[in-house]
């Protein structure tokens, strides 16, 4: 199989979906790889990196018009729409429930798209993992970092000082973001506090962090309670596929603290605010009702060196076998692959996403 591993265009986007150990890996096993002219410069990998293991390197219309699967990190731009050919095979992070133009154009060009963040392993997100871990341990520091009153943020110090108390972190989800969030934010010495709908990751994090993390309920009573003290606030909820829950409105913005932080690292499947909107890592936060807002859609991205690394780790075993096998047979014959589909011959696969955009799932 042709593989093509294009060069990000989002804004700010470093991350490259393949490195040259996994690029050397398909070559072994013998498939044709193409990478994009400078696709790794933002990760620390030059385009002699690829070709010391045999991968050809190619101008972007080249990738796109050769490769049967294109294997990305985030969802396509509509720059990229007219690159691809009808009946092409896509496997990245789609992120498609708030994003109903995406939506249609793969299925109006009848490509067969497969999400990373839908991928299921025994109950587990195993490709949308690593970026959750990374994302949910950034959260807590650049919640921190625009704390500072010299961004607007409230003036809290999140460890405190002698006599004063710490800073008050809530966190929304207790997932691997909510998990990882929490980690961060208690090593820095914040009052922690993670609402989650449902009780078992509950009690995951009350075992985890032996009671020094507080965790309750993500009602609306309890979502609106907590947020009223809280200098942080750290969006993590995860419906797979599917848009997150809004559990902050824009009413509860006025009950809170002025120059209070929200990382809704949500975003990409919606944000769990009413008022978050998509930013960018050049332009990351922006104020409603006194209230910050960082909501930057690849927050990973910050740090792609990492983030690619560990991408890579996740992803190849499941690029090997839909080049090892086919894209058809791939999908008949992995669970895992299959439930990660989101289109396919033009209709929806996936009844979340189906539901979230209100069009048939078949």
């Amino acid at each position: 199989m042709i593989i093509g591993v294009p060069r990000e265009v989002k804004k700010e986007e470093h991350r490259v979906a393949l490195t040259p150990g996994g690029a050397a890996e398909l070559r072994k096993d013998g498939h044709s790889v193409l990478v994009e002219t400078r696709a790794g410069d933002g990760s620390g990998f030059r385009d002699e990196d690829y070709s010391a293991v045999a991968a050809d390197i190619v101008p972007r219309e080249t990738l796109f018009g050769r490769a049967d699967l294109i294997v990305k990190v985030k969802e396509p731009l509509p720059s990229e729409y007219h690159l691809f050919r009808d009946g092409q095979a896509l496997f990245t992070y789609l992120h498609l429930a708030p994003n109903r133009e995406l939506t249609e154009f793969l299925l109006g060009r009848n490509v067969t798209a497969i999400g990373y963040e839908t991928v299921r392993k025994n109950g587990s997100l195993p490709l949308l993992t690593p970026m959750s871990e990374i994302a949910g341990r950034m959260a807590p520091l650049v919640g921190s970092y625009f704390l500072q009153a010299v961004h607007g943020g409230t003036g809290m110090l999140p460890p405190g000082a002698t006599g004063v108390r710490p800073a008050r972190a809530v966190i929304l989800g207790a997932g691997v973001v909510g998990t990882n969030a929490a980690r961060i934010s208690r090593g820095l010495g914040m009052d922690t506090v993670v609402l989650n709908r449902g009780l078992d990751k509950l009690h995951a994090i009350d075992e985890l962090f032996n009671g020094t993390v507080k965790t309750g309920p993500a009602t609306s009573a309890a979502v609106s309670d907590e947020i009223r003290g809280a200098d942080l606030i750290i969006g993590a909820m995860l419906v797979p596929g599917g848009r997150t829950p809004v559990l902050i409105t824009k009413e509860m913005l006025g009950t809170m603290k002025k120059g209070s932080v929200i990382v809704d690292v949500s975003i990409d499947q919606g944000g769990c605010a009413e008022t978050s909107r998509p930013s960018t890592h050049d332009d990351p936060v922006y104020r409603v009702d006194g209230i910050l807002h960082y909501t930057v859609a690849n927050m990973p991205g910050a740090y792609p060196v990492t983030a690619t690394l560990a991408l890579t780790n996740a992803t190849l075993p499941y690029i090997r076998l839909l080049a090892g096998l086919g894209i058809d047979r791939a999908l008949n014959e992995n669970a895992e692959l299959r439930s990660g589909l989101n289109i396919r011959n033009g209709a929806i696969q996936l009844k979340a996403l189906a539901e979230a955009l209100g069009i048939p799932f078949k």
